[in-house]
């Protein structure tokens, strides 16, 4: 009983952050909805293995991450094509990579959410994975299955196409 009341006060206190992390995501409020719930079941099953020195919402949140990367993957509509690591290498030649703090303070987070928002799956999973979950090279590599240096690029393409984004939307150059 204690292991149900325990579960379900992290339950409350986690949920918002979590479909939070989830609608980033999956660019879908109902979808979204559904992986929190889904991510939340698996928690609950597997909470005997939930280490307590760990912090719970990285526990919870690899959990959601994984389903919704899973989800993305299942979907055909939303394509990561993640394989063409060579390509994307090339075009970044020369480029300047601009800060995801700059990008913030160009507008009001919720202008860059929209934006967020408004990239495509390939772009947007890497840079929330990194971002608003606070993953590690690896650890988004490992997710994805592709390369750390292919997430650096990503990432890199992300924020040039953020900074377009909210530079179009502010009406700059």
């Amino acid at each position: 009983m204690a292991r149900n009341a325990a579960f379900e006060i992290l339950y409350r206190e986690y949920y918002v952050r979590v479909l939070g992390l989830c609608r980033r995501l999956l660019n879908s409020n109902e979808l979204a909805e559904d992986a929190t719930q889904e991510a939340f079941m698996r928690a609950y099953k597997s909470f005997r293995k939930y280490r307590s020195e760990q912090p719970f919402w990285q526990w919870i949140a690899a959990i959601a991450s994984n389903h919704c990367i899973d989800v993305l993957r299942q979907q055909n509509r939303a394509n990561l094509a993640l394989d063409d690591e060579a390509a994307e290498v090339e075009q970044l030649a020369g480029a300047q990579a601009p800060v995801l703090s700059d990008l913030i303070s160009l507008q009001e987070a919720e202008s860059l959410n929209r934006a967020v928002g408004k990239l495509s799956a390939k772009y947007r999973v890497p840079l929330v994975l990194a971002y608003f979950n606070q993953c590690s090279y690896d650890e988004i590599a490992t997710q994805l299955q592709i390369s750390r240096n292919h997430v650096g690029v990503l990432l890199l393409r992300a924020k040039q196409r953020l900074r377009a984004e909210l530079e179009a939307a502010e009406g700059g150059p």
